[in-house]
């Protein structure tokens, strides 16, 4: 039983030796120096505290002290650069947008291609306490924007109530670039409460929208997207 146990333990450590090594790949072929400068900033934290245990004393207690410290800003420095190295990967890919919105933290139901044209502009969707975010991405601001306007018009007869976040992702004027999305819907305001939320996302299961297939267009390895068209929401709770 004892033997089980420890089995059980160390199944989630190796899972999670395992992703960061497969996150170490994906982010090494855009970001070569990844694995350095992480060692580089574990080496300089743990120098600074063995100078301060020489310094200040007593020295076997600095070093102890700085070396899970150490671990704490390789871990944070590689995760940034890790996450810049991904967003540089799917960049103007389709469904790039989506997968971004895929990394809210709980209380988001996002749903992809809620809207499309034939030349596969899209508009994604997210609803949580900020009220409704509709995400769009395309390779023309004009056909985005009209596309996007169609979706708000559709959400305001919908909830006319609700407040509605307009987003078009892109590099260009008047548009979000996609590494600051997930960090720009978190910060929205929030306007709505549990119950108004689920009366919402009940309004919305009434809305009349045909399925939608994903646009065509491959992602790097490692990033995933939901797949299929009109899925149900993807809850984080």
């Amino acid at each position: 039983m004892a033997r089980k146990d420890k089995q059980d333990d160390a199944a989630p450590k190796k899972g999670r030796i395992a992703q960061i090594k497969q996150t170490y790949r994906m982010a090494r072929r855009s970001d070569r120096w990844i694995g350095w400068i992480t060692l580089g900033i574990i080496l300089i934290v743990l120098g600074v505290a063995t100078g301060l245990g020489f310094l200040i004393g007593p020295l076997w207690m600095w070093p102890f002290l700085g070396f899970p410290m150490a671990l704490l800003a390789g871990a944070i420095i590689f995760g940034r650069r890790a996450e810049r190295a991904a967003y540089g990967q799917i960049e103007d890919q389709p469904g790039a947008a989506m997968a971004a919105l895929g990394t809210l933290r709980r209380g988001w139901d996002t749903t992809p291609v809620i809207a499309t044209n034939k030349h596969q502009d899209v508009v994604h969707r997210a609803v949580g306490k900020a009220g409704i975010v509709l995400v769009a991405e395309g390779n023309s601001a004009q056909r985005v924007a009209n596309l996007l306007e169609q979706s708000r018009r559709q959400h305001a007869r919908i909830s006319p109530e609700t407040p509605i976040h307009e987003i078009v992702v892109g590099r260009g004027e008047g548009e979000l670039p996609l590494p600051k999305l997930s960090k720009h819907v978190m910060k929205l305001p929030r306007k709505l409460r549990g119950a108004e939320i689920t009366e919402l996302r009940s309004r919305l299961r009434a809305l009349k929208t045909q399925p939608i297939p994903m646009p065509k267009g491959p992602l790097p390895k490692g990033m995933k997207l939901p797949q299929g068209g009109m899925a149900p929401p993807q809850q984080r709770r």
